[in-house]
């Protein structure tokens, strides 16, 4: 048995975090604020109570606000021009994934030369080494759907030849985390149901991945478990800040276990879609692709006994068989009301189906690596195919 445990992160977690902000050592004096283009941190007051633990810190700022919910290359390179211009010292992200995963990009590149995408692996990518240390980053999530403040992988995409890759090493780890729930209680039923079954996949895919360990185990079980119980009544009922506290948990184990294990294929089938469709909300497309997605690993044999842990621990008690993980899936997302979504609502057609599988094996082949059995080409196209409505 092998494993590596690194998590550098400090994680402060719980209902009111944000404003003890200022009683925390952060790890400069002038930072960068990294949220999106949407009006949610604006209009809920997210981004005034951050600014006053900034102020009550003697900390001073500036603002990049145009993070897309599928982030992009050029606001990376855009930013870290801000950054520099500004000799902001630390990159702040404040909101969803797409903004923390832009503000550790931008965090890179603050400080390095070149293009983000010659630091890239896979794709066009040139794979060069990241030869200066990033800013350091603060993350401050108001949703729970990515696991990114407890992770160092960020995904952006390539907006000019549609490659949606990721990246990521210790030294992008946050340096600090805030995960208040009390900021998720306004994110939309939907957008919340969205985004726990990216956590939900992060740990399904991570106890499935061959890199798994007794470690990222233990954490994938817990969030699935919490999943399983309380997203449905978050989605429900938004405003039940127990169930945004313990989907939020899982959300933070599920970005731990991305760090312990990983993702795997399933992951790199979606980023293919959203990369070509933009418009494509990232969780949404998992949750299409993930019928035909487990039901290619129970049909196989090949990781029998964990998929029926995991539909155990989704709550169905007296699973026997790996069909019963899809079975549970499947009434999960019936019971988020997300049983019905469509690719072809996204402009997807069957025949660029192939070309989406061919993207998902060139740009994050490496997913496909630590799959519990080999998947093709051919296996990921026959995977979408099954999937497309």
């Amino acid at each position: 048995m092998n494993f590596k445990f690194h998590i550098p992160t400090k994680v402060f977690f719980g209902r009111g975090e944000l404003s003890k902000l200022h009683r925390r050592e952060l790890p400069g004096k002038k930072a960068l604020i990294v949220t999106s283009a949407g009006t949610s941190v604006k209009k809920y007051g997210y981004l005034d109570k951050l600014e006053n633990e900034l102020r009550l810190s003697d900390v001073s700022y500036v603002l990049f606000d145009k993070v897309l919910p599928n982030p992009i290359k050029a606001h990376v390179m855009e930013g870290a021009e801000t950054a520099r211009e500004n000799g902001c010292d630390f990159v702040i992200g404040l909101g969803g994934g797409s903004s923390i995963d832009t503000a550790k990009s931008i965090a890179v590149m603050a400080t390095n030369d070149g293009d983000y995408w010659d630091y890239i692996d896979g794709g066009s990518g040139k794979g060069m080494p990241v030869i200066c240390d990033p800013l350091p980053v603060v993350a401050i999530t108001t949703t729970a759907g990515t696991g990114t403040e407890a992770d160092p992988w960020t995904v952006i995409t390539k907006e000019d030849s549609n490659e949606k890759i990721g990246f990521g090493y210790d030294k992008t780890f946050p340096v600090l985390s805030v995960v208040d729930p009390e900021l998720m209680t306004t994110v939309p039923s939907l957008l919340t149901a969205y985004q726990g079954f990216d956590a939900l996949f992060h740990s399904t895919e991570g106890y499935i991945n061959v890199t798994a360990s007794p470690i990222s185990d233990m954490l994938a079980l817990k969030s699935i478990e919490l999943i399983g119980k309380y997203l449905p009544i978050a989605v429900k009922n938004g405003s039940d800040i127990e169930a945004r506290e313990k989907v939020a948990l899982a959300n933070t184990l599920s970005g731990m276990v991305e760090t312990l294990s990983g993702c795997t294929s399933e992951h790199s089938l979606e980023h293919a879609l959203s990369a070509f469709h933009p418009e494509l909300t990232h969780g949404a497309g998992l949750i299409m692709v993930s019928e035909a997605y487990y039901t290619y690993f129970a049909t196989r044999g090949v990781c029998d006994e964990r998929l029926v842990d995991m539909a155990k621990a989704l709550g169905k008690v007296d699973a026997k068989e790996p069909m019963d993980f899809v079975d549970a899936l499947l009434t999960l997302q019936k019971l988020c009301e997300v049983d019905d979504l469509k690719m072809s609502d996204y402009g997807i057609v069957p025949e660029d189906l192939r070309k989406y599988a061919e993207n998902a094996k060139d740009t994050m082949g490496g997913l496909f690596e630590v799959d519990p059995a080999p998947l093709s080409v051919d296996d990921a196209e026959e995977i979408l195919k099954r999937s497309y409505r």
